[in-house]
């Protein structure tokens, strides 16, 4: 039966940190990986904030074999004097009190990551055991904390220290346990925390990433340029013979014109226009980042990665590039000011409304690559903003503003028809091919939710907006130096997927079934199947007119359709689109599949089960499926991530035995096969006859014979065409199929001596 009696002695009050520990999700979402990952992030976001600041270098990050993580920076330093209010010293305040720090304030930090004043108490509540080193003032601060509350360790080995050794807890109204355990130059500074995850809270399954770990480092170095980030792990086993430096990836960017003979002297110079903070007095490393350089030079196993650039989000954006660029990097840069009322806090502590000034920077780079994927990256200081928000509004409502204003200024040019509606530049035709990343630095952003997915700060797009007016219609336009051929290029890009959209969009309304009367809408050449078969129906792109009288009679025609092709199609990794969709061929393939091309691209349209590339088993045959291969990537990728396109396997060789076996056949598919296969014929004496015939083409074979061998699904062979690595795919077709020819010659030189016949068909 239910209790009846509710007073206030039902309640339940939660002091201080127990509150976290008891609602954890409400704090780091979960309590399974990500959460793991959250709370690593806090504590390196405070150290990236202090770089922010001008106050921070180097960051170290260890992972120690333990399972403990440990961040050492040289800042400021956490303070160890005592905070008047709560009468504790600056380090307990900081790793006890939610809502507490420097942050809440409108003087110690402008632009900074963690606002919430949750985040160092926060780990330091779901942790079992946390060591916190501060240097200041020529001196090193110590003290430990188990699941939040102060307290002393008694480590039988304090080299080795342990959450499970022996802790008494601080009582209440006690001196604070921060303690002197050292000495250090007067001029060095920093903080070094070290935590162990309690196993209490987190789930059995929550594991550390330490790729994750990699990608966030990598992208913070980038945000603050001359910020140095190492990360050691601990955890890598013994590999005998090699060295650190064989294992350290240095990620560091040369300045221009300056060739980077060790990471020293990369980490030493910094260009003229390089926004890197200032070092605010900090004359060498402090004593904790000193201490963790020195435990990674005692784990000489240990895995050390480095990362240091110079060039902000210029180098992010050439770091996020793939595929042969259309422009440089084009750069958004400057500040602005607005309006906006806060609650500021009195000298009492009290809260009272008051309209401050702020200052809004913004740094936006992008760049156009010859591809249709968006790759745009969204922060706010180091906060990513995986939803966008007002700053990506604004940078996306100006360069469509100025993008239909150069097209509409160029449109005779660029042959856009002003006077079709459908010729209208969409937000899609510009986004394809788009790397951008853009980031702004504003004192306490306003967020949609602790996830912090989306800035919701109004006033920043608007200057966003003014600014992006400014300067990029400056680039599009041609008007800034330097920029014209550039500009052209972008919008001749941009109008190729205009035409594009338009084109599917009208292939689909004609192409969505085979019927009579859409079969008289398909290009005249085509020989489709019948309709109602569209989950077994097949595509054969078949090379020249001779194959395909012969492939006619071969096929199934209930659910085998034919595409005869004219040799060689177009090279569309060095084509434009406009050039591709111009391509009789190209685009006679696309109206075909049916399902549209680019960023339009619907395999749920596809008249075909499968694509089927049928040429003949010589170079110039391998030379079409690549031709074709490029056009299926760079415009019907889906096709091939989802396993529809395939490569036929003609024979090259007919081998007609002779007396018990005679009018018996044996194909082979390549000259080694060929010589096998005579061999154990031979030795196994059966006689063959030795006039061997060798296929030049497929119009060389009967109907039978490429039926049997090439198209009947019960004895042909077939290859199809896999994409593990969409960005090495990427490369890969840039580099083999792209515009620039030194490297193609490079990496064909360099892999001559790998070369095996057994790998291609010929």
């Amino acid at each position: 039966m239910a209790k009846e009696e509710y007073g206030a002695k039902d309640l339940a009050v939660l002091e201080g940190l127990d509150a976290v520990r008891k609602r954890p999700g409400m704090y780091i979402g979960t309590t399974d990986s990500q959460g793991l990952m959250h709370c690593l992030w806090e504590i390196i976001d405070n150290s990236v904030d202090e770089a922010l600041a001008g106050f921070c270098t180097n960051i170290v990050v260890t992972l120690h074999t333990d399972g403990s993580i440990e961040v050492a920076d040289d800042g400021r330093g956490i303070p160890v004097d005592k905070e008047p209010k709560t009468k504790l010293t600056g380090v307990e305040v900081v790793l006890t009190k939610l809502h507490a720090g420097a942050k809440f304030g409108n003087s110690s930090y402008n632009a900074v990551g963690g606002l919430h004043g949750v985040g160092s108490s926060v780990v330091n509540a779901l942790s079992s055991r946390l060591d916190v080193w501060v240097d200041r003032d020529g001196l090193t601060h110590h003290m430990s904390f188990h699941q939040g509350h102060p307290g002393v360790y008694a480590d039988a080995d304090p080299a080795n220290p342990s959450p499970d050794s022996p802790f008494k807890r601080t009582r209440k109204n006690r001196p604070t346990e921060l303690e002197i355990v050292g000495k250090v130059p007067a001029k060095r500074t920093g903080t070094r925390i070290r935590y162990w995850a309690d196993k209490e809270i987190f789930n059995s399954t929550a594991e550390f990433s330490y790729e994750q770990l990699i990608d966030r480092v990598r992208q913070t170095s980038f945000l603050v340029p001359g910020l140095k980030i190492t990360v050691v792990d601990e955890n890598v086993p013994e590999t005998g013979d090699a060295s650190l430096d064989e294992m350290r990836e240095v990620d560091a960017v040369a300045p221009a014109g300056t060739t980077a003979a060790s990471e020293t002297e990369t980490a030493s110079e910094t260009p003229d226009d390089s926004d890197a903070p200032a070092a605010s007095g900090v004359a060498e490393p402090s004593e904790a980042v000193a201490v963790a350089q020195a435990d990674a030079a005692a784990h000489t196993h240990a895995r050390v990665e480095e990362f240091l650039h110079t060039g902000g989000v210029k180098d992010f954006v050439d770091f996020l590039s793939h595929g042969e660029p259309i422009s440089d990097i084009w750069r958004i840069q400057g500040e602005g000011t607005y309006e906006e009322e806060t609650q500021a806090v009195g000298e009492n502590g009290e809260l009272h409304a008051q309209n401050v000034t702020r200052t809004c920077g913004v740094d936006i780079a992008l760049r156009w690559v010859n591809g249709y994927d968006t790759v745009m990256r969204s922060f706010v200081n180091i906060i990513e903003t995986p939803g966008g928000g007002m700053h990506v509004d604004g940078l996306m409502n100006s360069i469509t503003r100025q993008v239909r204003k150069a097209v509409e200024a160029n449109a005779r040019k660029l042959k856009v028809n002003l006077k079709d509606q459908h010729m209208r530049v969409e937000r899609d035709d510009i986004m394809a091919g788009l790397v951008a990343v853009v980031t702004v630095r504003i004192a306490e952003p306003q967020f949609q939710g602790q996830t912090k997915d989306v800035l919701g700060t109004a006033q920043v797009k608007p200057i966003v907006t003014r600014m992006t007016d400014k300067q990029f219609g400056e680039m599009i336009t041609g008007a800034k130096r330097g920029y014209k051929e550039q500009s052209a290029r972008v919008l001749e890009k941009i109008v190729g997927e205009m035409h594009a959209r338009v084109q599917s969009r009208k292939a689909k309304e004609v192409t969505r079934r085979k019927n009579a009367l859409e079969s008289a809408s398909m290009p005249s050449k085509l020989s489709d199947c019948q309709p109602g078969n569209d989950d077994v129906a097949e595509l054969f792109i078949v090379e020249g007119d001779s194959a395909l009288g012969t492939a006619k009679a071969a096929r199934n025609s209930g659910f085998q359709a034919l595409l005869p092709i004219r040799g060689k199609i177009l090279n569309v990794q060095k084509a434009s689109i406009t050039q591709m969709l111009s391509n009789k061929e190209c685009a006679a393939i696309i109206q075909v599949v049916g399902a549209g091309s680019g960023q339009s691209f619907d395999i749920e349209q596809a008249r075909y089960n499968k694509v089927i590339m049928m040429t003949d088993a010589d170079v110039d045959g391998a030379h079409i499926r690549i031709l074709l291969l490029t056009l299926f990537y760079r415009y019907m990728r889906p096709l091939i991530e989802h396993g529809h396109v395939y490569a036929a396997v003609p024979p090259l060789h007919r081998i007609a035995l002779a007396g018990s076996h005679k009018g018996e056949y044996i194909y082979t598919y390549s000259d080694d096969e060929l010589a096998g296969k005579l061999a154990d014929l031979d030795r196994r004496h059966i006689s063959y006859n030795p006039d061997i015939q060798r296929y030049k083409g497929l119009g060389e074979m009967d109907a039978d014979q490429l039926a049997d061998t090439t198209m009947d699904p019960r004895t042909r062979m077939l290859r199809r065409i896999r994409m593990e690595d969409a960005a090495q795919a990427a490369e890969i077709f840039s580099l083999l199929m792209g515009d620039d020819v030194p490297p193609r010659k490079a990496f064909i030189v360099e892999n001559a001596d790998d070369f095996d016949r057994s790998k291609i068909d010929t």
